[in-house]
């Protein structure tokens, strides 16, 4: 763990290997979409100058059509508007979306878009873009799992009975600025068709492009800038926050690292959510060297899977983690999207990175996390909710018999080979 000013290294986050914390931010946790969406909206009305976003999924529905609405807004008064999508995720219903907000003068770019099947036989397609951001005039952002996407629709289900259960977060003060940059470095990054470390190179190529990261790098220097009054933020207090990303450059396992650190350091418990799980050979070694010395961990996992090769792949990792201790628990009321963690008192992460092969080693991922006391226990709370609503593993579904070590060669093995195919070697 790192504490540093933004000011002493305006772009020294990226550049280190451990989380960087900036103290003197304000962290407001929002469950869902009814959360999200209108205080995301509501900043982007009141936008006078930028707006930021990246997503997976920006779909044609209710909550699209409000984010749509706000950022349409926002260009037509002169607000530079900028949006970049992943290219497989949103791709059956960006038309529609992507018309309107041309029209209204939105930069919106497409991260690796999908055009036929020739498009997967080029490098570097398996690795999407899965994070969810939001900078509004450089001082209000949003970070989570949260799709542009209606919290009671699903893709591959139609119409849900009960709503997805996800997280957010809205920050303001100096974790902001890192959150801007990586926007801006993705949404260059689609422009160009360039990994970030080709940016520098493209950038010099058009006068523009220069301009605005010279003028990142000043609002870094001297600060954020003034920030409006938002709804439910004045009375929090300030807070120490970092902003990790997972990319395929200098940030390739800092989630992972981020995790690690914090399941190494824990003394009372781990309280750990995420709907795809099959972490590596450290972190699950990490979670039972936890459970052997005492910690209380507790994973709460999908209970309603939407696809089940990825229910295959964490029960497969049943047997084992309950032998160390490990409480498991099954969400069963709607589908389970949010991937967060609260371990003791006062740590705590929300973010778009899942706890398996695709988010830890290939996806463009981002969490916050967050060093309080009272943000670590209204997450708990939340968590505490959803346990009292699931039900817990007492037994593994796959156990160690010979069919059992087949599905766990086969899991294994998919896991291998998407990797390979991805660009990963070694162990995982």
């Amino acid at each position: 763990m790192t504490e540093t000013s933004p000011h002493e290294h305006p772009l020294g986050w990226y550049g280190l290997p451990r989380a960087v914390f900036t103290g003197g931010n304000e962290v407001q946790l929002l469950r869902g979409g009814d959360d999200l969406f209108p205080a995301m909206c509501g900043a982007i009305h009141r936008a006078m100058h930028e707006v930021w976003l990246a997503t997976y999924i920006f779909h044609d529905d209710v909550a699209g059509q409000a984010v749509l609405q706000a950022l349409e807004a926002a260009a037509r008064r002169g607000v530079r508007v900028r949006v970049v999508v992943d290219g497989f995720g949103s791709a059956a219903a960006l038309p529609r979306p992507r018309a309107r907000l041309e029209a209204a003068g939105v930069g919106l770019v497409v991260y690796r878009p999908i055009t036929g099947w020739r498009s997967w036989l080029q490098p570097g397609q398996f690795r999407r873009l899965h994070q969810k951001l939001c900078v509004v005039d450089s001082g209000t952002g949003f970070v989570g799992g949260i799709n542009v996407l209606d919290d009671r629709n699903d893709l591959g289900h139609g119409a849900l009975d009960a709503p997805r259960l996800d997280f957010a977060v809205l920050v303001q003060g100096p974790v902001v600025l890192p959150i801007e940059h990586t926007l801006r470095a993705v949404w260059t990054r689609a422009v160009f068709g360039r990994d970030w470390r080709d940016e520098a190179i493209a950038a010099a190529r058009s006068p523009q492009p220069v301009q605005r990261v010279k003028e990142l790098v000043r609002r870094m220097r001297v600060g954020p800038p003034r920030r409006p009054d938002l709804p439910g933020l004045r009375s929090l207090q300030p807070v120490r926050a970092a902003f990790v990303v997972r990319d395929n450059l200098r940030q390739r396992r800092a989630i992972e690292r981020a995790y690690i650190d914090a399941l190494r350091q824990a003394r009372d418990r781990i309280d750990l959510v995420s709907p795809y799980f099959y972490p590596g050979l450290q972190f699950r070694r990490t979670l039972r060297n936890a459970a052997r010395r005492g910690v209380k961990v507790r994973l709460l996992l999908q209970g309603r899977p939407d696809y089940r090769f990825a229910a295959l792949a964490a029960s497969v990792l049943y047997a084992e983690l309950l032998a160390q201790g490990v409480r498991i628990f099954e969400y069963t009321p709607a589908f389970l999207h949010a991937k967060v963690a609260v371990v003791d008192a006062d740590w705590a992460t929300v973010g778009s990175s899942n706890i398996d092969p695709l988010s830890l080693l290939l996806n463009l991922e981002a969490n916050v996390v967050v060093r309080d006391h009272r943000f670590a226990s209204e997450l708990s709370a939340q968590f505490e909710e959803a346990v009292a609503l699931s039900r817990e593993v007492t037994a593994p579904s796959v156990g160690n018999g010979l069919w059992a070590r087949m599905q766990r060669g086969f899991v294994a093995f998919c896991a291998r080979l998407y990797l390979r195919v991805g660009g990963i070697t070694g162990l995982y």
